[in-house]
């Protein structure tokens, strides 16, 4: 499990369901774990603040706020640049998964489930190990 001095942990569901990521593009974010989503149909990054009890943005100081916009702009700019989407999409849900996360999703016109939501449209396809390294490679 992945935890901080400030008894952050991760989620189940997203500690099964992502990969962990160092840093996007040569960065690295002081406030989020970034995780690779573990679905090959699309570009996919979860960003979850490393504090504990959160549910919602507002939950987080103005400072991290401010901050988590920040480091959602960085990561949403890498992601652009990489993999040249037609479009990105950025949300915090939260239904199934009530710890406050940010997904990046990098979209085409051509993926697995256009223009439809990626959520309940196909089946998740995990990376294979050389698919994985391939990715987690353009991402550095």
């Amino acid at each position: 499990m992945i935890t901080s001095t400030n008894n952050f942990s991760l989620a189940p569901e997203l500690l099964a369901d992502t990969i962990p990521l160092k840093s996007i593009g040569g960065n690295t974010l002081s406030l989020c774990y970034l995780g690779l989503m573990n679905n090959q149909h699309f570009p996919w990054l979860i960003m979850v603040p490393q504090q504990a009890n959160l549910r919602e943005i507002i939950d987080l100081s103005k400072a991290d706020q401010h901050k988590l916009m920040d480091e959602i702009s960085l990561v949403s700019t890498q992601m652009q640049t990489i993999f040249a989407p037609y479009k990105l999409n950025v949300a915090a849900l939260g239904n199934i998964v009530a710890q406050l996360h940010i997904h990046i999703i990098a979209r085409n016109e051509n993926d697995a489930v256009w223009p439809n939501p990626v959520w309940g449209h196909a089946p998740t396809k995990p990376y294979d190990e050389e698919e994985k390294l391939k990715i987690i490679n353009r991402l550095k």
